[in-house]
């Protein structure tokens, strides 16, 4: 059964982005059908980050009803399927994110996993992704502002009928211990699920535009998406991605199934 996750922070820069990148393609490294979406259609950068920056068809064509969401996914590393935002503003004013709902039943068949990149703040672009997803995962950076911006999320995820499932930490320090960790959970009424260490490596390889998991598959960085993935994906963290892969024949039975 898909299972679709909102990667949202209320703050920009917090790096959610690079989290919906590089959790989608540990995924997909471990074998699991995953598909990653950009709604964040006015300052759409997925694309940008998983080396896309030039595509016929986006997100925009699928929400003004001039395309189907097939023909805007592109693959990505390890199978990874990627729908990406445009850059243009007439494709912004020109999409209606009510269709998101329909893009979604669209994709169902298509993966078993389904994140979602979400503009920053609370607006009404923000409230689609929210109430269409399984669980929203907030990601935070250990700072005031990034914390009081994520409990506004939260709060209106719960307003709206959402469940937040958790809280990623990004760009975490050597500074944090479980004292803070746990000051944060209190605060936000959700557990953290995980942190993703500060890492000069995240911005070499968005330099170059590719996911930190296969540019730097050593950092320390790429270990905690694998280790996050592993666990959304009911995978032993410690296996090898490389060992828990399907092979082919598994692949090609299971989606012959799937068409009968």
């Amino acid at each position: 059964m898909i299972r679709a996750y909102t990667i949202t922070s209320g703050k920009g820069g917090t790096g959610k982005t690079t989290v919906t990148a590089n959790l989608g393609t540990a995924l997909a490294q471990y074998g699991r059908e995953t598909c990653i979406i950009d709604t964040d259609m006015g300052m759409a950068n997925l694309g940008l980050v998983m080396g896309l920056a030039e595509t016929p068809v986006t997100l925009h064509e699928v929400l003004a009803g001039k395309a189907r969401v097939q023909d805007a996914t592109y693959e990505g590393p390890y199978g990874l399927k990627i729908v990406p935002s445009g850059l243009s503003l007439k494709g912004f004013r020109d999409a209606d994110p009510k269709r998101l709902k329909d893009v979604m039943h669209d994709l169902t068949d298509r993966c078993e996993f389904l994140l979602l990149d979400t503009p920053a703040g609370i607006g009404s672009d923000v409230v689609m992704p929210l109430t269409v997803a399984d669980e929203v995962i907030l990601v935070v950076n250990p700072e005031i502002s990034s914390l009081v911006d994520a409990l506004k999320i939260k709060i209106l995820t719960e307003m709206i009928g959402g469940t937040v499932g958790g809280v990623i930490l990004n760009r975490a320090t050597l500074e944090g211990n479980d004292t803070s960790w746990r000051k944060i959970e209190k605060t936000l009424g959700v557990p953290i699920i995980d942190t993703i260490p500060e890492d000069a490596h995240v911005r070499r390889a968005a330099a170059a535009r590719t996911p930190v998991s296969v540019k730097f598959p050593g950092s320390e960085s790429s270990k905690a998406f694998r280790r996050i993935a592993a666990t959304m994906a009911d995978i032993p963290a410690r296996e090898d991605p490389e060992t828990v892969q399907e092979g082919f024949i598994e692949r090609f039975a299971r989606a012959l199934f799937r068409r009968e």
